[in-house]
């Protein structure tokens, strides 16, 4: 692999960077999908795994593409979401963080990533993160222009188990400093669906990771939700359409409270 950065990392037959769904949208609501697609740029070769490996959680985030469609379409809201995978480069680490380009996920050596140069590391970031990341900054520019500061949703995807423990919840909802959309979605689903497992800041604290709510909404003070959907209930064109209905339905009751369109600062 070449370490020059005169080489372009997409074909001009590729996907560019991102995808933007009803980006005319002037709903203050904006949705992301930082792992949304599991698909390796031609001039990686699929960083030397098969196919069963980039169709495991490794590679993305199993239904969280379809439920971000499914959520943007329902509330005719913008979504930005990733065409390539976590494994090219994590657009929810930081640059540089040791898992942004992970040599070893969940125990599978990645070999397109093992002794990787800092100049291919610096033209995954510039081709695909920051891209992607400049979006989010200027859709969310656009919807706070018209008036309103705009609630940032991030959607994402969990295995059912990790590191040998069985995660129990159906959907995790997570926060740093801001809690004001997870503790409505909390009140909200445990009414609508009272057997349902809920998860505050589980399986992953927002408190911990989340480089794109920290980057985009907290500093802002702006309303934020990390959302993670277990994959084993998601993974399923019914399982989308089941409990991506209920959190929408619960969405919708937070997004009644005009009193959630401030900033927070902290």
């Amino acid at each position: 692999m070449s370490d020059s950065l005169s080489s372009p990392l997409l074909t001009a037959d590729e996907p560019p960077p991102f995808t933007v769904l009803n980006g005319e949208s002037n709903r203050p609501v904006l949705f992301l999908c930082d792992h949304a697609s599991n698909a390796i740029p031609k001039s990686l070769g699929n960083l030397g795994l098969g196919p069963a490996d980039l169709a495991a959680h490794i590679a993305w985030d199993i239904g969280a593409a379809a439920l971000t469609r499914l959520l943007a379409d329902r509330f005719e809201a913008c979504a930005v979401l990733t065409n390539y995978s976590r494994l090219v480069v994590d657009c929810n680490r930081p640059p540089g963080e040791p898992t942004a380009i992970p040599p070893v996920s969940d125990g599978i050596p990645v070999p397109g990533n093992q002794d990787l140069s800092e100049a291919e590391a610096v033209r995954r970031t510039e081709e695909l993160f920051w891209p992607y990341h400049r979006e989010v900054t200027e859709r969310l520019a656009h919807l706070w222009r018209q008036g309103k500061p705009p609630v940032v949703i991030c959607i994402h995807s969990c295995a059912p188990s990790m590191d040998g423990f069985n995660r129990p919840w159906h959907i995790g909802l997570m926060y740093d400093h801001d809690d004001r959309v997870t503790k409505g979605m909390l009140g909200a689903l445990a009414r609508l669906r009272p057997d349902a497992v809920l998860g505050e800041n589980q399986p992953y604290s927002g408190k911990d990771i989340g480089f794109t709510i920290n980057t985009h909404a907290e500093p802002a003070g702006l309303p934020n939700l990390g959302v993670e959907f277990r994959q084993d209930l998601v993974g399923t064109p019914e399982g989308v359409a089941d409990l991506g209905g209920l959190f929408g339905d619960a969405l919708e009751e937070v997004l009644s409270v005009e009193a959630l369109y401030t900033c927070l600062m902290t």
